[in-house]
């Protein structure tokens, strides 16, 4: 999906991006996450959710979320994680958020303009795979499927980054990791399925400013990629509901600088595993 939102800077020359992942909506956390929300909606220009915006995948609980960002006056990208496919119904949370007025992407782009600059952003899920002994394509049919699901992934990332080449500002959103070193602090068995190596080879060959993931909920936020900056957004890792990213207006003097949000404690966070 390439679509285009039209919108305003509220700070000329810069872009401030707030970005989560992993928080988790179900119908108790209405209220904390209507208070998130409310807070970021005068500290950025858009917002960017990187995963698992619900706990176990029930559209009742993505009818949280929907509540929340209906008339919502920042443009909302999102992209599903592993806990949005858990109940099957991963059509009808799609469903849902876009009639809420969000715009989610899986394997495709999508073009914010704030104030003339254009911001793309190439989403994806991403996959497992892991990092040095890597998931190989061989033996059973299962096994061969997932790593046939990554590199479709791969592909798609490699697809969305490229139809976002003229942007002036570019964003790779993920749910897994790109990169190791924000899987810091996970126990490495895990790492496996918390991220693909393989997901960082279309990041490193198009470069975008940021690349965004969450779904390791303890792991490290920050990291690089071949000088590109890698963060690890999931609330568990920040401590807060967002953190805002602010990006200089024009790619080629492009510099990420990592601010913090005003709310210093996530009030969004669920508990269950990644």
């Amino acid at each position: 999906m390439l679509g285009t939102w039209l919108t305003m800077s509220q700070v000329p020359g810069r872009i401030r991006i707030a970005a989560a992942g992993d928080i988790h909506c179900d119908e108790d956390r209405h209220s904390a996450v209507e208070e998130a929300f409310a807070r970021v909606a005068a500290e950025a220009d858009l917002v960017l959710l990187a995963g698992d915006l619900t706990t176990y995948g029930e559209p009742a609980q993505a009818h949280v979320l929907a509540d929340v960002v209906r008339g919502f006056p920042l443009p909302v990208v999102a992209i599903l994680g592993n806990h949005d496919w858990h109940s099957d119904r991963a059509e009808e949370i799609v469903e849902l958020l876009v009639g809420a007025g969000v715009v989610v992407l899986e394997r495709s782009s999508t073009i914010v303009t704030v104030d003339g600059v254009s911001i793309g952003i190439a989403g994806v899920k991403g996959f497992v795979g892991g990092f040095g002994s890597t998931w190989a394509n061989f033996g059973e049919p299962l096994f061969r499927q997932a790593y046939a699901d990554t590199t479709a992934d791969v592909d798609a990332l490699d697809a969305a980054l490229r139809s976002i080449a003229g942007c002036d500002v570019r964003v790779a959103l993920l749910h897994y990791a790109p990169v190791a070193e924000t899987l810091a602090g996970e126990p490495e068995g895990l790492w496996l399925v918390l991220g693909a190596e393989r997901l960082a080879r279309p990041i490193v060959a198009h470069r975008p400013d940021l690349v965004l993931h969450g779904h390791a909920h303890h792991g490290s936020f920050e990291g690089s990629l071949d000088g590109i900056p890698v963060h690890n957004v999931a609330v568990h890792v920040m401590g807060r509901d967002f953190w805002v990213f602010e990006l200089e207006a024009k790619r080629a003097e492009g510099e990420v600088v990592a601010e913090e949000s005003v709310a210093e404690e996530s009030s969004v966070r669920g508990e269950p595993t990644p």
